[in-house]
């Protein structure tokens, strides 16, 4: 029955599983910065990947363990947080393959002992109660599990950790199909669904039975794996057997040794003493004739790596065959031998080892697995000798089967016939020493002497044609280079050119080189005709030198709309831009010196400011006594208000004077106030201390503003009003009083205190209201406000034409810089650009906006202020002055030959969120750019954390500009007689630019940012404060210390005081810390926020001190004292969400953004929030209030046809209209009917978020016109009415602008977003919500979404709430640093052809060679790394051999033949690549062949093969390879994508070998370059494999001869018998090769037709592109291909979306009728 039941459940836990896989997302792991996350790696999945790697052969332990090190140190060096669990019952799969058994625990071991990797093996399974709350503390992101084990049971094992990891929101990461880069590991993640966590909880009960029976039979298998071999011994008996063998030898050895001797000495003799007992008893139960075994069901025989079944027959037909004990001896000594080499030689000696394919006599099995167990037992005694002075360095080294395998065959077949060889006398005598020891060791008999090795003659190795791998087989061509003359290539790697081998002129490779026609990039290079270039081919938003009066009206239509976005951008009047001469800048940081004598024009001046200021004075005067009587009555009925309109007033009021009488009225008011509340509250214990926090801001205003219009009685007053605070020190050093208190007096003062010292109360209560510093001197330069120090410095930067890096917190104003630099290179001439380069459209549009709306200026006719550039449309683009665009374009532009005229009239660059540097699309583009612009730049970021490194790069890249100026500037004087440079256009203004790169910080919020957690407490939403060193750990501070950006709010350090204080009763430095003692707090009346900071500062010193003094426990407490005690419920939140928004209006936190991270959520959250209003609309509405609209609607409808029908007449009549009251009666009654009608249909205030006052409604429906035929034109106008709106990529610019617009005019007032809003757009609200979990929330992304909470100027203070997002992932975000920047892999072959191109056709030959020199020098990854810039040396010339073979360059480095539609098709690499090669073999000619001679038309056969190659070649996905197995009926779908046509893939083929010979050579040569040192070590461990080589050893010569074909490939790959010809093999994994080099074969240009994961299963293609193209339908695309219409165009840079683009006119067609 329990049977029946875990069939039934692991077919329904499979299929679950199954229908995962084609959804599964091919994701980037870490997204763009890791460092937030914390994941899991189940220790199964990765032992079997790393045992099924195409490049490991079984029982190469050292192999194995570099494989598990290096793949480790790949998720290290991305920034991976992990923890490695092994479950107890994991162990139960392996009783088949004991030799894995004792392989997983040396790996437990090893990770253990010899790494610093988190190990975990305390979990039994992961149904265990341990496991659950483990996961409840540490909440891992993902989990890294396998899909398919190495039997059915293990698959098992599998299933329940994902459907259980599933439930307990855990996603699932396959650790199949992974491939990694420099930066990034991709892999298939399968998010954590609802219906996954429903799975679990429906099926509860039956999950248990069902791995309770699993157990059980497993538990069985235990005992009939062990039976046939120990006999009566059972797993007990063996353990106690280990153990004895074990206590004997520390006896034997106590000073301790080595693992590697312990092992070897301790499992032979327990093998020899098992197999003696086993021969004395008789054979037991189980064996065959052919020495197999019957154990437990073996792996299906799909499995590629597994052994065979093992069938058996009756016991006692075998006796005869059973192996005697000598032949154990002989086994035993070879082992013995084996492991004193691998103590004796090093890994550089080992790595030479032939490699012998015969295997093992099928007799010699049941030993062979006998001494597996018996070494398993040792190892899993071994954690129990820790008094033993035992090595543990080694366990990765244990045994080595191949050179077992090599000693057995010397033995066997050629110490019999040949030379006998000696083993050279270090060896010998190890050998003899361990073999005494084992003999001392079995004790029960006697064991043979250790000469000679073989005394029996029975052949333990199978006979075999030929035994030995021969690695000449298919040697790696030793190819030459192709010589070339080209002045660029020796600048740049001339160095290692001459050592490198050439290729002689009359070589048959070189002869036979294609001379194509030369390339130019103006014609087309077989027509002739003019050839468009990137530029050229997007689409033009407005033809510019167009005279259609439509297209005019367009134009017009679109400059109005652009300035009314950017007005509704920033409130800043435009200014007109006139040209001026350059006059060279005031520094205005230095004091001005006064003049003698003022000149008769500067006293008039002064006299008439004078007037005009008193003027002024008066105006404001007459304003107050106006206004003042109505505010003081608003004050006395309602203080919060009245105040309220009279800080308004004090906005808007320019006079100092009249400020100050205002301030001294609202202190009256709120003293006045105060007393009364404390009468009306008397006996009270707790006052409203909000009045007293009015009347002290009115304090610190006075006292800090206007002290010097401060009277005698001004300060009279205010003492007073400090005494009634009850802050008597503050009243009495602001006014002394000389009348002693009496205790009456005291008494009646002591009710209207509030209870605590001064300086506490204006921590606690008035935080946000603490006065900033401030500059208060203006800077000519800037209007509108008063900059700060640091943005002075910005100014001066763009002054002195330097450049920056500006690193700032978002919304802190470090933009206004960029509008400043653009604005000085308007005035200097007509002709000068600014590219501002943004990462999104959506910034693109936005920064144009806000140039459109803030300059204007005459231009001549043609030219234009602004131009926009994006990979969708351009406008103005190379006739502006200030460009707008994205970093793709700009690279188009810089790198085009013929736009470099256009280039050298650039005098700035922008870069906005420059960070993204480090991002995963396109971060090369951003280096490229920056390396190659020669005008100074400003670099903005809000996030980046190491800015120093960048700042230094960058700096190097302009002081090599400075030299390169220099050098043509020498050229232009001596050219100077000859006429004007042509560099230069003919009015270009000369400014001199200097080539310093300053570095601008500033770390400081304007407004504090506190952060809560949201849970759900019945039905009703709660809010608990998340104090930011809840975060943190004592381990976390000890480590690292504070986190930089981790501030505190004012009360945050009060209440981190307050709890040290409660935690430690005999704290020393209390009294010292104590607010009202502290140092820089010390009798002040105003405390500013640079004080409360300091404060903030000398308590995370003193929390700091605690943890390094020996108070960790202390410390401790305070963390976890200050940890909210949030409890989250396990429903599904999402339906909470209206609720959550409710909750913020009522506690006024509106408006707010809420991110989340999936497109359907955030449109789902949006509608659910507006039906939650209209069910609360209707359950208020009158029963009857629908019948009477429509009622008024009919009737409504019969007045208007009544008064067309009477229009229609009069017109008719021509005469006088005499029923003139008739028609006015019918209007009266329309307009009357109308106004009920609307009364009745409006929305009530408490059913809308929107905020009506915000906008009119003339501006209203200008907004709404702009969607009206949008695709989400109508919903986003129904939801606007409500003050919802929903923000994604997804949507078109206008339905963005939209949300974007509406809500910074304050009338949407709730928006759900995805992270596309955080990049830069300009969105700030009162508060941030984050709403959903994922991989894209990281620690980067956090600071930018939470940035937008606090308006400057309208909030003190932002709010950040989590809603549904784990607390152990809150903790991670909030201390988590900023991830560093590092380089990506800066070249490609294409790359390589473009820079060609450039340097052989650009405009100005010298200009172009430098900026091609500058990018191949200045790559952030080869920064301060010589071998780095050797290996990238190499790697170009690689692209150039490539590019000339294939006919796209000449031998002199210029372009030829199909050069253009390869660096064309740029974004497709290595794709475009291979097109081209299928274009110039004709086999896209013979394909596409008419239906008859002389016809234009393609048959569909024709059309859909060639859309099968293309869906070959370009935006390929592929799927989870265990997805093949699903057993699926398509809906009309093809899903699995068609081999390619036989032609076509032979070409593929072809193509791939002549780039793996050409890859393969140059990773030969490459690998001079390694490191070897640290080749011979392990990655992680560092263990080291190096030593002095054996020379002694006439035998050890022998085995190890190997020594050709192992130069590119990583010694620990050698040993499993791996040569360089391996890479000729396109399935050979990446990592085969040298670490230390810094290429792979990842990097060469590839194409594979079939893909294969890491255990040789292919992975399908998926067909849907294919697929669509045939049935033009969605509805099978979506169902069986799991790719929405949506994301297939989502990605703005998507390969098939483009692609097809430029291929297929039909595909579009099908895409347009959908």
């Amino acid at each position: 029955m329990e049977g029946h039941v875990f069939t039934q459940f692991s077919k329904k836990m499979s299929q679950l599983i199954m229908d995962e896989m084609p959804k599964a997302e091919y994701s980037s792991l870490f997204n763009d910065f890791v460092e937030s996350e914390f994941f899991l790696i189940d220790g199964d999945s990765l032992l079997i990947t790393c045992i099924c790697e195409i490049s490991f052969k079984p029982g190469q332990n050292l192999h194995f363990f570099y494989l598990v090190e290096r793949y480790l140190v790949d998720l290290i060096s991305k920034g991976g947080q992990f923890t490695v669990v092994f479950f107890k019952d994991a162990e139960y799969a392996y009783f088949n393959f004991p030799e894995l058994l004792s392989l997983r625990t040396a790996l437990i071991l090893h990770l253990r002992n010899n790494t610093t990797i988190d190990v975990q093996t305390t979990f039994s399974g992961c149904l265990s109660e341990e496991w659950e709350s483990f996961l409840e503390e540490s909440y891992p992101y993902f989990l890294i599990v396998a899909d398919e084990g190495l039997n059915d049971v293990q698959t098992h094992l599998f299933n329940f950790l994902i459907i259980h990891s599933w439930a307990r929101k855990v996603n699932v990461v396959l650790s199949s199909g992974q491939e990694s880069d420099v930066v990034r590991l991709y892999a298939y993640l399968l998010p954590s669904m609802y219906r996954h966590q429903t799975f679990l909880q429906t099926n509860k009960q039956k999950t248990e039975v069902a791995y309770m029976t699993l157990l059980n039979q497993l538990e069985r298998y235990k005992v009939s794996a062990l039976a046939p071999l120990f006999g009566s011994l059972e797993w007990n008996n063996m353990m106690e057997e280990a153990h004895e063998t074990i206590s004997l030898l520390t006896q034997i050895w106590p000073e301790g040794s080595d693992i590697q001797r312990v092992f070897c000495v301790t499992s032979c003799a327990l093998s020899l003493r098992m197999y003696h007992r086993f021969l004395e008893n008789g054979n037991p139960r189980g064996f065959h004739q052919d020495g197999q075994i019957r154990t437990a069901p073996e792996c299906s025989s799909k499995q590629k790596r597994c052994r065979r079944c093992m069938i058996s027959t009756s016991p006692t037909e075998v006796k005869s065959n059973c192996l005697t004990l000598q032949e154990m001896e002989d086994l035993c000594k070879l082992h013995c031998l084996t492991v004193v080499l691998l103590l004796h030689l090093p890994l550089s000696q080992r790595a030479c080892a032939r490699f012998i394919t015969s295997h093992w006599a099928e007799d010699m099995k049941p030993l062979l697995k006998m001494k597996k167990w018996c070494e398993y037992f040792i190892l899993r005694n071994i954690h129990t000798f820790e008094f033993w002075n035992l090595n543990l360095i080694h366990l990765s080294d244990l045994s080595d089967e191949l050179l077992l395998k090599n000693i057995a065959f010397y033995y066997e077949n050629e110490n019999v016939k040949g030379p006998h060889l000696n083993l050279g006398d270090t060896i010998m005598k190890d050998y003899e020493y361990l073999w005494n020891i084992i003999s001392k060791l079995v004790r029960d008999f006697e064991i043979g002497q250790p000469f000679p090795l073989r005394k029996t003659k029975f052949c333990f190795l199978q006979k075999k044609p030929s035994p030995i791998k021969d690695s000449s087989s298919e040697m790696v061509p030793n190819l030459g280079f192709i010589p070339m003359s080209s002045s660029l290539v020796d600048q740049f790697a001339g160095d290692i050119l001459k050592d490198l081998p050439f290729l002689k002129s009359d070589d048959p490779v070189v002869t036979s080189l294609v001379k194509q026609k030369e390339f130019d990039e103006l014609v087309h290079w077989h027509s002739h005709k003019p050839l468009s270039d990137d530029y050229d081919r997007t689409k033009c938003q407005f033809d510019e030198k167009s005279r259609d009066p439509h297209a005019l009206k367009s134009l017009q239509k679109y400059h109005v709309f652009q300035r009314f976005y950017g007005n509704s951008l920033e409130t800043v009047s435009s200014k007109v831009i006139v040209t001026q001469p350059i006059k060279s800048k005031k520094d205005f940081s230095g004091p001005k010196s006064k003049k003698a004598h003022e000149t008769k024009a500067e006293i008039i001046a002064r006299e008439n400011k004078k007037r005009l200021f008193a003027k002024e004075e008066q105006k404001e005067e007459q304003k107050w006594n106006a206004l003042s009587f109505s505010i003081e009555e608003e004050m006395k009925a309602n203080l919060h208000s009245g105040i309220k309109k009279l800080e308004d007033f004090l906005k808007s009021c320019k006079s100092s004077s009249v400020k100050f009488r205002v301030e001294m009225v609202g202190l009256t008011a709120c003293l006045k106030a105060w007393k009364e509340h404390c009468r009306s509250e008397e006996g009270k214990t707790t006052k409203d201390l909000s009045v007293a926090v009015q009347m002290m801001k009115r304090i610190h205003s006075l006292m800090e503003k206007y002290s010097e219009l401060l009277q005698e009685d001004d300060r009279q007053l205010i003492a007073r009003c400090l005494k009634y605070l009850g802050f008597d020190e503050l009243a009495s050093s602001l006014h002394p009083t000389q009348d002693a208190e009496n205790d009456v007096k005291a008494k009646k003062r002591n009710k209207y205190s509030v209870g605590m010292g001064p300086a506490r109360f204006q921590l606690q209560y008035m935080g946000h209201y603490l006065i900033r510093d401030e500059r208060k001197d203006p800077d000519p330069r800037v209007q509108d406000f008063i900059p700060d120090t640091w943005q002075r410095e910005l100014l001066d930067v763009v002054d002195k034409n330097e450049s920056a890096v500006i690193v700032a917190p978002t919304s802190s104003g470090k933009t206004y810089a960029s509008y400043y630099c653009m604005e000085k290179v308007l005035r200097e001439s007509d002709d000068g650009v600014v590219v501002y380069v943004a990462p999104t459209k959506a910034l693109v549009n936005q920064v144009a906006a806000t140039v459109q709306n803030r300059f204007t200026k005459n231009l001549p006719s043609g030219e234009a202020l602004c131009g926009v550039f994006t990979r969708e449309y351009r406008h103005d683009a190379l006739n502006c002055q200030v460009l707008i665009t994205v970093p793709a374009c700009f690279e188009i532009l810089l790198l085009a030959p013929h736009r470099q005229n256009w280039v050298k009239k650039i005098r700035y660059v922008i870069f906005d969120e420059v960070h993204c540097l480090g991002g995963e699309i396109g971060a090369e583009i951003w280096e490229h750019l920056l390396v190659m612009i020669r005008c100074p730049f400003l670099a903005l970021s809000a996030t980046i954390s190491n800015p120093e490194h960048l700042t230094e790069w960058l700096q190097s890249v302009k002081w090599y500009w400075k030299e390169e100026d220099k050098i043509i500037e020498n050229t232009v004087t001596s050219k100077r007689h000859v006429g004007r440079h042509p560099g230069f256009p003919k009015d270009h203004v000369q400014v001199k630019q200097s080539y310093k790169v300053r570095l601008v910080l500033y770390g400081e919020r304007y407004n504090d940012l506190e952060k809560h957690v949201c849970s759900i407490q019945g039905d009703d939403i709660h809010f608990d404060h998340f104090h930011p060193c809840a975060a943190l750990t004592t381990d976390h501070i000890e480590r690292h210390g504070f986190p930089p950006d981790l501030s505190l709010s004012p009360r945050e350090s009060i209440q981190l005081y307050d709890t040290m204080f409660q935690i430690w009763e005999s704290w020393p430095r209390a009294q010292e810390l104590c607010p009202e003692n502290f140092i820089h707090f010390n009798s002040k009346l105003v405390i500013k926020k640079m004080d409360a900071r300091k404060y903030e500062e000398s308590l995370k010193a003193e929390l700091t001190s605690w943890i390094k003094n020996g108070n960790i426990e202390e410390a401790r407490m305070v963390l976890k004292t200050l940890s909210p005690k949030a409890d989250f419920s396990p429903e599904n939140m999402i339906t909470m969400f209206p609720l959550l928004v409710e909750k913020l209006r009522k506690m006024e936190k509106l408006p707010a953004l809420f991110f989340l991270f999936k497109l359907g959520a955030v449109e789902n959250t949006a509608k659910s929030v507006s039906a939650f209003l209209e069910e609360k609309q209707e359950k208020k509405r009158p029963p009857k209030a629908d019948k009477e609209a429509h009622v008024m609607a009919n009737k409504l409808r019969k007045v208007k046809k009544s008064i067309e029908k009477q229009k229609i007449i009069d017109e008719k009549s021509q005469k006088k209209p005499r029923n003139v009251d008739q028609s006015l009666i019918h209007e009266a009654e329309h307009d009357n009917l109308l106004k009920s009608l609307e009364k009745n249909l409006e929305i009530p205030q408490d059913c809308t978020y929107a905020d009506r006052k915000a906008v009119d409604t003339e501006t209203l429906q200008k907004v709404f016109d702009r969607v009206k035929y949008a695709r989400k034109g109508e919903e986003l106008k129904a939801l606007a009415e409500r003050g919802i709106g929903y923000h994604h990529s997804a949507m078109n610019f206008k339905e963005k602008q939209l949300v974007e617009i509406l809500f910074r005019k304050g009338f949407l007032r709730v928006v759900t977003a995805t992270g596309t809003l955080a990049l830069g757009i300009n969105m700030p609200c009162r508060s941030v919500v984050f709403a959903q979990n994922s991989v894209y929330l990281d620690a980067l992304n956090y600071r930018q979404m939470s940035g937008r909470a606090g308006r400057r100027g309208q909030d003190l203070m932002g709010d950040v709430y989590f809603f549904n997002i784990p607390f152990p992932k809150i903790g991670k975000l909030i201390k988590s640093n900023v991830p560093e920047l590092r380089g990506q892999f800066p070249l490609s072959i294409t790359l390589v052809l473009r820079l060609m191109l450039l340097a052989s056709k650009g405009d100005d030959p010298e200009d172009a060679k430098a900026k091609v020199l500058s990018v191949l020098k200045h790559s952030l990854l080869s920064f301060k790394q010589p071998r780095a810039v050797d290996m990238l040396k190499l790697y170009f010339l690689f692209s150039l051999q490539f590019l000339v073979k294939e006919g796209y360059l000449d031998q002199e480095g210029n372009p030829m033949g199909f050069a253009g539609l390869v660096s064309h098709l740029h974004y497709h690499e290595p794709s475009n690549l291979v097109f081209v090669s299928f274009l110039v073999s004709g086999l896209f000619h013979d394909l596409c062949q008419p239906t008859r001679k002389g016809s234009k038309h393609f048959s569909q056969d024709v059309m859909e093969k060639l859309m099968l190659v293309l869906a070959h070649l370009f935006g390929r996905r592929y799927f989870p390879p265990k997805f093949q197995d699903a057993k699926y009926k398509f809906y009309q779908s093809k899903v699995f994508l068609d081999d390619l046509p036989e032609d076509f893939s032979d070409a593929l083929d072809e193509y791939n070998r002549k780039i793996m010979e050409d890859f393969s050579t140059f990773l030969q040569i490459v690998s001079k370059l390694a490191d070897m040192n640290q080749e011979y070590q392990l990655p992680l461990s560092k263990i080291k494999f190096t030593g002095k080589e054996c020379e002694d050893s006439q035998l050890v010569s022998h085995l190890m001869s190997c020594k050709e074909g192992r130069v590119a490939i990583s010694p620990f790959v050698c040993l499993s018998g791996n040569f360089d010809d391996d890479l000729l093999q396109l399935e050979t994994p990446n990592h085969v090769t040298l670490g230390t080099i810094g290429v792979n074969r990842s990097q060469a240009p590839v194409l594979l037709s079939q893909r294969f994961d890491n255990r040789g299963r292919k992975m399908p293609l998926n067909a849907y592109a294919l697929d669509f193209y045939k049935h033009g339908s969605l509805l099978g695309l979506v169902q069986d291909n799991s790719v929405s219409l949506r994301e297939l165009c989502e990605n703005e840079d998507d390969n098939v979306v483009l692609a097809f683009e430029q291929l297929s006119t039909t595909f579009w067609e099908k895409l347009s009728n959908v």
